[in-house]
Protein backbone atom coordinates (compact mmCIF):
# COMPACT_ATOMS: atom_id res chain seq x y z
CA UNK A 1 0.00 0.00 0.00
CA UNK A 2 1.35 3.57 -1.24
CA UNK A 3 1.53 6.19 1.10
CA UNK A 4 -1.43 8.51 -0.96
CA UNK A 5 -3.44 5.44 0.17
CA UNK A 6 -2.88 5.90 3.40
CA UNK A 7 -3.84 9.36 3.75
CA UNK A 8 -7.11 10.97 4.74
CA UNK A 9 -9.47 11.82 1.69
CA UNK A 10 -9.92 15.07 1.51
CA UNK A 11 -13.73 17.17 2.02
CA UNK A 12 -15.91 18.98 -0.37
CA UNK A 13 -16.31 21.29 2.56
CA UNK A 14 -13.85 23.26 4.66
CA UNK A 15 -14.14 23.11 7.99
CA UNK A 16 -17.36 25.27 9.26
CA UNK A 17 -15.91 26.11 12.69
CA UNK A 18 -12.67 26.35 14.83
CA UNK A 19 -14.35 25.04 17.69
CA UNK A 20 -12.74 21.62 17.94
CA UNK A 21 -14.61 19.92 20.34
CA UNK A 22 -18.60 19.32 21.23
CA UNK A 23 -20.98 17.65 24.12
CA UNK A 24 -21.63 14.09 23.83
CA UNK A 25 -23.54 11.69 26.60
CA UNK A 26 -20.59 9.25 27.23
CA UNK A 27 -21.04 5.93 28.38
CA UNK A 28 -18.32 4.89 31.62
CA UNK A 29 -19.32 1.47 32.39
CA UNK A 30 -22.27 -0.14 33.40
CA UNK A 31 -24.70 2.33 35.62
CA UNK A 32 -22.25 4.86 34.40
CA UNK A 33 -22.67 7.99 32.21
CA UNK A 34 -21.96 11.34 31.16
CA UNK A 35 -22.92 14.87 29.51
CA UNK A 36 -19.02 15.88 28.39
CA UNK A 37 -16.81 17.72 25.90
CA UNK A 38 -15.89 15.13 23.35
CA UNK A 39 -13.50 16.32 19.90
CA UNK A 40 -15.61 17.34 17.26
CA UNK A 41 -15.84 14.08 15.06
CA UNK A 42 -13.85 14.30 11.26
CA UNK A 43 -13.99 12.55 7.88
CA UNK A 44 -11.86 9.68 8.33
CA UNK A 45 -12.90 8.03 4.88
CA UNK A 46 -14.08 9.24 1.70
CA UNK A 47 -17.35 8.02 2.29
CA UNK A 48 -18.03 9.72 5.93
CA UNK A 49 -20.43 12.40 6.53
CA UNK A 50 -20.33 14.47 9.21
CA UNK A 51 -24.06 15.41 10.39
CA UNK A 52 -24.87 18.02 13.25
CA UNK A 53 -27.59 16.63 15.03
CA UNK A 54 -30.79 18.58 15.73
CA UNK A 55 -32.96 15.87 16.50
CA UNK A 56 -32.29 12.53 18.62
CA UNK A 57 -33.85 10.66 20.90
CA UNK A 58 -33.08 7.10 23.26
CA UNK A 59 -33.85 4.27 22.81
CA UNK A 60 -34.07 1.19 25.02
CA UNK A 61 -31.40 -0.70 24.02
CA UNK A 62 -29.19 2.31 25.17
CA UNK A 63 -30.69 1.17 28.37
CA UNK A 64 -29.11 -2.39 27.49
CA UNK A 65 -25.80 -1.49 26.79
CA UNK A 66 -26.11 1.14 30.72
CA UNK A 67 -26.95 -2.20 32.30
CA UNK A 68 -23.82 -3.75 30.86
CA UNK A 69 -25.89 -6.16 28.44
CA UNK A 70 -23.80 -5.62 25.78
CA UNK A 71 -20.10 -5.87 26.60
CA UNK A 72 -19.16 -4.36 23.13
CA UNK A 73 -19.88 -1.13 24.09
CA UNK A 74 -16.89 0.43 25.54
CA UNK A 75 -15.60 2.73 28.24
CA UNK A 76 -15.56 6.11 26.03
CA UNK A 77 -18.34 5.30 23.73
CA UNK A 78 -20.90 8.22 22.86
CA UNK A 79 -24.05 6.62 22.45
CA UNK A 80 -27.14 6.63 20.29
CA UNK A 81 -28.30 5.40 17.10
CA UNK A 82 -31.25 7.56 15.87
CA UNK A 83 -31.21 11.21 14.84
CA UNK A 84 -31.54 13.96 12.27
CA UNK A 85 -29.18 16.42 11.54
CA UNK A 86 -28.01 18.98 8.52
CA UNK A 87 -24.68 17.65 6.86
CA UNK A 88 -22.09 19.77 7.29
CA UNK A 89 -19.23 17.60 5.65
CA UNK A 90 -18.77 14.57 3.39
CA UNK A 91 -16.09 13.44 2.02
CA UNK A 92 -14.70 12.92 -1.34
CA UNK A 93 -16.47 9.77 -2.35
CA UNK A 94 -20.19 10.92 -1.23
CA UNK A 95 -22.80 11.73 -4.12
CA UNK A 96 -25.92 11.44 -2.36
CA UNK A 97 -25.64 14.18 -0.19
CA UNK A 98 -24.12 17.43 0.13
CA UNK A 99 -23.87 20.29 3.08
CA UNK A 100 -26.64 21.81 3.90
CA UNK A 101 -28.99 18.69 3.09
CA UNK A 102 -31.23 17.70 5.92
CA UNK A 103 -31.23 13.85 6.74
CA UNK A 104 -32.60 11.08 8.50
CA UNK A 105 -29.65 9.03 10.13
CA UNK A 106 -30.50 5.30 9.71
CA UNK A 107 -29.55 3.28 12.69
CA UNK A 108 -27.88 0.81 10.43
CA UNK A 109 -24.83 1.74 8.26
CA UNK A 110 -25.10 -0.28 4.83
CA UNK A 111 -22.10 0.31 2.42
CA UNK A 112 -24.56 -1.16 -0.27
CA UNK A 113 -22.26 -3.22 -1.98
CA UNK A 114 -20.73 -6.13 0.01
CA UNK A 115 -22.64 -9.62 -0.14
CA UNK A 116 -24.99 -8.81 3.18
CA UNK A 117 -26.27 -5.91 1.69
CA UNK A 118 -26.96 -7.50 -1.81
CA UNK A 119 -28.85 -9.86 -0.09
CA UNK A 120 -30.97 -6.83 1.94
CA UNK A 121 -29.14 -8.03 5.19
CA UNK A 122 -27.95 -4.42 5.92
CA UNK A 123 -27.37 -5.17 9.74
CA UNK A 124 -24.51 -7.73 8.52
CA UNK A 125 -22.92 -5.37 5.85
CA UNK A 126 -19.19 -5.75 6.15
CA UNK A 127 -18.41 -2.30 6.45
CA UNK A 128 -21.10 -0.92 8.80
CA UNK A 129 -23.94 -2.82 10.33
CA UNK A 130 -25.44 -1.65 13.26
CA UNK A 131 -22.13 0.28 14.46
CA UNK A 132 -23.22 4.18 15.93
CA UNK A 133 -23.70 4.44 19.59
CA UNK A 134 -22.07 0.68 19.35
CA UNK A 135 -18.63 0.14 18.14
CA UNK A 136 -17.91 3.71 16.85
CA UNK A 137 -19.57 7.17 18.03
CA UNK A 138 -23.30 7.64 17.95
CA UNK A 139 -25.63 10.34 17.81
CA UNK A 140 -26.42 11.74 21.28
CA UNK A 141 -23.90 15.00 20.94
CA UNK A 142 -23.55 17.60 18.83
CA UNK A 143 -22.41 16.09 16.00
CA UNK A 144 -21.86 12.65 14.53
CA UNK A 145 -19.53 11.07 11.83
CA UNK A 146 -21.85 8.71 9.44
CA UNK A 147 -19.96 6.07 7.47
CA UNK A 148 -20.93 4.60 4.35
CA UNK A 149 -23.11 8.10 4.19
CA UNK A 150 -24.78 6.80 0.84
CA UNK A 151 -26.59 4.34 2.23
CA UNK A 152 -26.93 5.34 5.80
CA UNK A 153 -28.56 8.44 5.32
CA UNK A 154 -31.97 9.61 3.71
CA UNK A 155 -33.59 12.96 2.79
CA UNK A 156 -35.69 14.76 4.78
CA UNK A 157 -38.66 15.85 3.31
CA UNK A 158 -39.59 19.60 2.92
CA UNK A 159 -43.03 18.88 4.70
CA UNK A 160 -41.54 16.75 7.41
CA UNK A 161 -41.64 16.86 11.15
CA UNK A 162 -38.49 15.92 12.91
CA UNK A 163 -39.68 14.62 15.91
CA UNK A 164 -42.11 11.81 13.90
CA UNK A 165 -39.27 11.39 11.24
CA UNK A 166 -37.07 10.71 13.83
CA UNK A 167 -38.77 7.41 14.37
CA UNK A 168 -37.66 6.02 10.80
CA UNK A 169 -34.61 5.89 12.11
CA UNK A 170 -35.12 2.57 14.11
CA UNK A 171 -38.46 2.04 16.06
CA UNK A 172 -40.37 1.62 13.07
CA UNK A 173 -38.35 -0.03 10.72
CA UNK A 174 -37.33 -2.62 13.70
CA UNK A 175 -41.19 -3.36 14.66
CA UNK A 176 -42.11 -4.18 11.12
CA UNK A 177 -39.13 -5.75 10.13
CA UNK A 178 -38.26 -8.04 13.08
CA UNK A 179 -41.93 -8.04 14.49
CA UNK A 180 -44.75 -8.02 11.78
CA UNK A 181 -42.74 -9.31 8.82
CA UNK A 182 -40.53 -11.97 10.64
CA UNK A 183 -43.71 -13.10 12.03
CA UNK A 184 -45.51 -13.27 8.70
CA UNK A 185 -48.63 -11.50 10.16
CA UNK A 186 -51.30 -11.46 7.35
CA UNK A 187 -54.89 -10.85 6.79
CA UNK A 188 -57.38 -12.38 9.49
CA UNK A 189 -54.29 -13.66 12.24
CA UNK A 190 -54.68 -13.03 16.13
CA UNK A 191 -51.28 -11.51 17.07
CA UNK A 192 -50.35 -11.12 20.41
CA UNK A 193 -47.06 -8.15 20.99
CA UNK A 194 -45.47 -8.73 24.72
CA UNK A 195 -44.27 -5.41 26.04
CA UNK A 196 -45.98 -1.87 25.47
CA UNK A 197 -42.97 0.23 25.05
CA UNK A 198 -41.84 2.09 22.20
CA UNK A 199 -41.01 -0.53 19.53
CA UNK A 200 -43.92 -2.74 20.53
CA UNK A 201 -46.04 0.52 19.46
CA UNK A 202 -44.33 0.27 16.41
CA UNK A 203 -44.63 -3.45 15.99
CA UNK A 204 -48.50 -2.84 16.70
CA UNK A 205 -48.90 0.57 14.39
CA UNK A 206 -47.28 -1.49 11.49
CA UNK A 207 -49.07 -4.54 11.98
CA UNK A 208 -52.03 -3.13 11.44
CA UNK A 209 -50.87 -2.62 7.04
CA UNK A 210 -51.66 -6.47 7.32
CA UNK A 211 -55.46 -6.31 8.90
CA UNK A 212 -55.23 -8.90 11.94
CA UNK A 213 -58.13 -9.75 12.77
CA UNK A 214 -56.85 -9.24 16.50
CA UNK A 215 -54.18 -7.63 18.36
CA UNK A 216 -53.64 -8.23 22.24
CA UNK A 217 -51.36 -6.46 24.03
CA UNK A 218 -49.58 -7.22 26.76
CA UNK A 219 -47.52 -5.30 29.84
CA UNK A 220 -47.36 -4.98 33.52
CA UNK A 221 -48.28 -0.73 32.80
CA UNK A 222 -52.13 -0.05 32.72
CA UNK A 223 -50.93 3.80 31.15
CA UNK A 224 -49.08 2.22 28.60
CA UNK A 225 -52.13 -0.57 27.56
CA UNK A 226 -54.20 2.42 27.80
CA UNK A 227 -51.84 4.22 25.02
CA UNK A 228 -51.81 0.96 22.86
CA UNK A 229 -55.89 0.92 22.78
CA UNK A 230 -55.74 4.18 21.04
CA UNK A 231 -53.30 3.43 18.44
CA UNK A 232 -55.13 0.33 17.61
CA UNK A 233 -54.72 -2.91 20.04
CA UNK A 234 -58.10 -4.95 20.72
CA UNK A 235 -57.30 -6.49 23.62
CA UNK A 236 -55.50 -5.40 26.49
CA UNK A 237 -53.39 -7.86 29.13
CA UNK A 238 -52.19 -6.73 32.06
CA UNK A 239 -49.37 -8.96 33.15
CA UNK A 240 -48.95 -8.31 36.65
CA UNK A 241 -50.30 -11.04 38.07
CA UNK A 242 -48.24 -13.57 35.84
CA UNK A 243 -51.09 -15.33 34.47
CA UNK A 244 -50.95 -13.33 30.99
CA UNK A 245 -50.20 -16.49 29.00
CA UNK A 246 -53.32 -18.01 30.59
CA UNK A 247 -55.50 -15.02 29.96
CA UNK A 248 -54.56 -15.18 26.41
CA UNK A 249 -55.56 -19.13 26.32
CA UNK A 250 -58.90 -18.67 27.42
CA UNK A 251 -59.59 -16.02 24.92
CA UNK A 252 -58.40 -17.58 21.91
CA UNK A 253 -60.33 -20.77 23.30
CA UNK A 254 -57.08 -22.81 24.15
CA UNK A 255 -56.14 -22.14 20.72
CA UNK A 256 -52.88 -19.34 21.00
CA UNK A 257 -51.94 -16.77 18.62
CA UNK A 258 -51.03 -16.89 15.18
CA UNK A 259 -47.92 -14.41 16.45
CA UNK A 260 -46.47 -13.64 19.27
CA UNK A 261 -43.73 -10.97 18.91
CA UNK A 262 -41.76 -10.28 21.81
CA UNK A 263 -40.77 -6.44 22.36
CA UNK A 264 -38.87 -6.33 25.67
CA UNK A 265 -35.85 -8.78 25.95
CA UNK A 266 -36.40 -10.85 28.98
CA UNK A 267 -37.06 -14.44 29.52
CA UNK A 268 -40.18 -13.92 31.19
CA UNK A 269 -41.76 -12.53 28.36
CA UNK A 270 -39.92 -14.81 25.89
CA UNK A 271 -41.48 -17.37 27.88
CA UNK A 272 -45.28 -15.47 27.79
CA UNK A 273 -44.67 -16.10 23.85
CA UNK A 274 -43.71 -20.13 23.94
CA UNK A 275 -47.01 -20.26 26.11
CA UNK A 276 -49.67 -18.58 23.95
CA UNK A 277 -48.29 -19.32 20.40
CA UNK A 278 -50.90 -21.70 18.06
CA UNK A 279 -49.62 -24.99 16.18
CA UNK A 280 -48.46 -23.72 13.12
CA UNK A 281 -47.68 -19.97 14.56
CA UNK A 282 -45.01 -17.76 14.56
CA UNK A 283 -42.80 -16.34 17.60
CA UNK A 284 -41.38 -13.61 16.45
CA UNK A 285 -38.13 -12.10 18.82
CA UNK A 286 -37.62 -8.06 18.22
CA UNK A 287 -36.12 -7.79 22.34
CA UNK A 288 -32.52 -6.89 23.47
CA UNK A 289 -31.81 -9.86 25.30
CA UNK A 290 -28.67 -9.69 27.64
CA UNK A 291 -29.39 -12.69 29.20
CA UNK A 292 -30.23 -16.82 28.14
CA UNK A 293 -33.59 -17.57 28.07
CA UNK A 294 -34.80 -20.96 28.19
CA UNK A 295 -36.37 -23.04 24.71
CA UNK A 296 -39.22 -25.15 25.96
CA UNK A 297 -38.29 -27.87 22.84
CA UNK A 298 -40.69 -30.12 24.80
CA UNK A 299 -43.61 -28.11 24.28
CA UNK A 300 -42.85 -26.80 20.80
CA UNK A 301 -40.98 -29.95 18.72
CA UNK A 302 -44.39 -30.86 17.25
CA UNK A 303 -46.13 -27.67 16.84
CA UNK A 304 -44.79 -26.57 13.58
CA UNK A 305 -43.77 -23.50 14.99
CA UNK A 306 -41.44 -20.91 13.95
CA UNK A 307 -38.52 -18.57 15.75
CA UNK A 308 -37.12 -16.05 14.14
CA UNK A 309 -34.02 -13.51 15.43
CA UNK A 310 -33.05 -10.06 13.46
CA UNK A 311 -32.05 -7.48 13.94
CA UNK A 312 -33.28 -4.61 12.30
CA UNK A 313 -31.69 -4.16 8.57
CA UNK A 314 -34.00 -0.69 7.68
CA UNK A 315 -34.80 -2.39 4.19
CA UNK A 316 -38.18 -0.46 4.73
CA UNK A 317 -37.09 3.02 5.94
CA UNK A 318 -38.20 4.38 2.42
CA UNK A 319 -41.45 3.02 2.47
CA UNK A 320 -42.59 3.91 5.73
CA UNK A 321 -41.35 7.60 5.00
CA UNK A 322 -44.08 7.52 2.42
CA UNK A 323 -46.42 6.19 4.60
CA UNK A 324 -45.46 8.66 7.32
CA UNK A 325 -45.68 11.58 5.11
CA UNK A 326 -49.10 10.10 3.47
CA UNK A 327 -50.20 10.60 7.26
CA UNK A 328 -51.55 6.60 7.65
CA UNK A 329 -49.02 6.11 9.83
CA UNK A 330 -48.52 8.78 12.55
CA UNK A 331 -45.31 7.96 15.03
CA UNK A 332 -45.27 11.46 16.78
CA UNK A 333 -47.93 9.91 18.85
CA UNK A 334 -45.64 8.21 20.61
CA UNK A 335 -43.16 11.35 21.78
CA UNK A 336 -44.52 12.10 25.47
CA UNK A 337 -41.61 14.04 26.60
CA UNK A 338 -39.21 16.73 25.14
CA UNK A 339 -35.94 18.09 26.48
CA UNK A 340 -32.85 20.23 24.94
CA UNK A 341 -29.99 17.74 24.09
CA UNK A 342 -27.80 19.52 27.08
CA UNK A 343 -30.60 18.28 29.58
CA UNK A 344 -29.96 14.64 28.33
CA UNK A 345 -28.92 13.27 31.65
CA UNK A 346 -32.19 14.05 32.96
CA UNK A 347 -33.99 12.58 29.67
CA UNK A 348 -32.09 9.31 30.36
CA UNK A 349 -33.46 9.90 33.87
CA UNK A 350 -36.96 10.16 32.68
CA UNK A 351 -36.62 7.55 30.57
CA UNK A 352 -34.84 5.37 32.60
CA UNK A 353 -38.19 5.77 35.28
CA UNK A 354 -40.63 5.23 32.45
CA UNK A 355 -43.18 3.79 34.49
CA UNK A 356 -42.83 5.79 36.83
CA UNK A 357 -42.86 8.93 34.58
CA UNK A 358 -45.21 7.85 31.69
CA UNK A 359 -42.52 7.50 29.05
CA UNK A 360 -42.71 6.48 25.83
CA UNK A 361 -40.05 8.21 23.12
CA UNK A 362 -38.36 11.26 24.32
CA UNK A 363 -36.94 13.61 22.28
CA UNK A 364 -34.02 15.84 22.30
CA UNK A 365 -33.49 18.92 20.52
CA UNK A 366 -30.10 20.47 19.67
CA UNK A 367 -30.17 24.27 19.39
CA UNK A 368 -26.39 24.84 19.90
CA UNK A 369 -24.19 27.04 17.86
CA UNK A 370 -22.60 25.96 15.28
Amino acid sequence: MTTAELEVPTTKASTLSVRATMKALVYHGPGKRAWENKPRPTIQDQGDAIVRITTSTICGTDLHILKGDLPAVTDGRILGHEGIGVVEQVGTGVSEFHVGDKVIISCVTACLKCDFCKRNMYSHCRHGGWILGYTIDGTQAEYVRIPQADGSLYHFPVDGVEEALVMLSDILPTGLECGVLNGQVKPGDTVAIVGAGPVGLAVLLTAQFYSPAAIFMIDLNDKRLAVAKNLGATTLINSTDGQAAQHVMELTEGAGVDVAIEAVGLPETFAICQNIVAAGGHIANVGVHGKPVELHMEKLWDRNISITTRLVDTVTTAMLLKVVRSGKLQPGKLVTHRFAISDIMKAYDTFGNAAKEDALKVVLTNAAPR
